[in-house]
């Protein structure tokens, strides 16, 4: 299976998994087939066999984005009141979406996820045996969500080939693929797709992406997560690539109340920010995943394209990688 093959097809299919990674233990069961503890059984044949789940019919996962173990600069308290545990979340809205400048000082627009790290997470796709599209119907699994070890809204896309035989949703955690013995295939594929609370919105996209919700397995439960396909992503060695973004603050770092907790300059009674991203959707190097510069906030007036964020004192460097997928170009929102 060539990851040339998957570029497309591997971006529509979703996100879900289940922990684990170890074989369970098995029992015997009638019949001469052999029962595991992720309800597959294996045939006399060496076949592994089950019964597919019904999404519809399945538990959810509750998500949390905005708990200590979730968060870093959007974490929830009485003070901020960020939406609790399994809330739906309108990231069309403050804070969730930011106004700032292109590398050209054109307006543009994004979304805050947060900080994430730059090693991606592993996110399942299923193949028949001989085919190069996902099975139809089949959601992608995952084996960690918001506040897990390891969790990362960037997911490298892992090839599983099933049998020609294989149903739709049999397999519904990371555990029972790798229980099952199939063989997988790590592509350089990567996605951004946000694990976010069922019935969250975020209806922006540069481009014609589909702005709606994509639903997943995580250990046998759905979950539901968001997908930005402004540009393709590949992995860079074992990391997500990452572009440059400079940054300013109503109060600078090192001073009292300083730093993001003070948020965002802006242009006074807008809430234009100068905010410049080095790179948009089309130009070679584009990433969602911004390294953070960040510069004083005296430089703001003098601050309008990416000459001059970088001509600007700077306070930090490389401060931190977030997850900000730019979602317009220009004045106008583009859908």
């Amino acid at each position: 299976m060539t990851t040339t093959g998957l570029t497309g097809a591997a971006l529509l299919a979703g996100c879900t998994g289940g922990g684990g990674g170890g074989v369970d233990t098995d029992t015997e069961t009638d019949g001469g087939m052999t029962e595991t503890d992720s309800g597959m059984t294996e045939t006399d044949d060496g076949m592994m066999e089950g019964t597919p789940t019904d999404p519809e019919m399945a538990p959810r996962v509750e998500v949390d984005r905005f708990s200590e173990a979730a968060g870093t600069l959007m974490v929830r308290t009485d003070e901020n009141g960020l939406p609790g545990p399994n809330e739906p979340v309108d990231f069309d809205q403050a804070p969730f979406i930011t106004k700032g400048l292109g590398p050209d000082g054109s307006h543009v627009s994004y979304y805050n996820f947060d900080v994430q790290p730059t090693t991606p997470a592993p996110i399942f796709v299923l193949f028949r045996e001989g085919e190069d599209t996902p099975v139809d119907g089949q959601l992608n699994v995952i084996d960690v969500v918001p506040g897990d070890e390891g969790y990362n809204d960037f997911w490298h896309v892992h090839a599983v080939t099933v049998p020609e035989s294989y149903e739709a949703n049999t397999l519904t955690s990371v555990g029972a693929i790798r229980e099952a013995g199939y063989e997988i295939t790590e592509t350089d594929i990567l996605v951004n797709c946000p694990v976010v609370p069922d019935g969250s919105t975020a209806s922006m996209r540069v481009g014609d992406g589909d702005a709606g919700l994509v639903e997943g397995w995580y250990d046998g439960q759905v979950v539901s997560y968001f997908e930005f396909s402004e540009a393709p992503l590949s992995s860079s060695g074992e990391s997500v690539p990452v572009s440059p973004i400079y940054v300013t603050f109503n109060v600078n770092p090192g001073e009292d109340g300083g730093g993001p907790p003070s948020g965002f300059k802006t242009e006074s009674g807008t809430d234009r920010t100068h905010n410049v991203v080095a790179t948009v959707p089309g130009d070679e190097g584009y990433s969602p995943l911004w390294l953070v510069n960040i510069y004083d906030n005296a430089d703001f007036e003098m601050v309008a394209d990416l000459d001059s964020a970088m001509a600007a004192n700077q306070l930090a460097s490389g401060a931190a990688t977030v997850n900000c997928p730019v979602v317009s170009l220009g004045d106008e929102m583009m859908g």
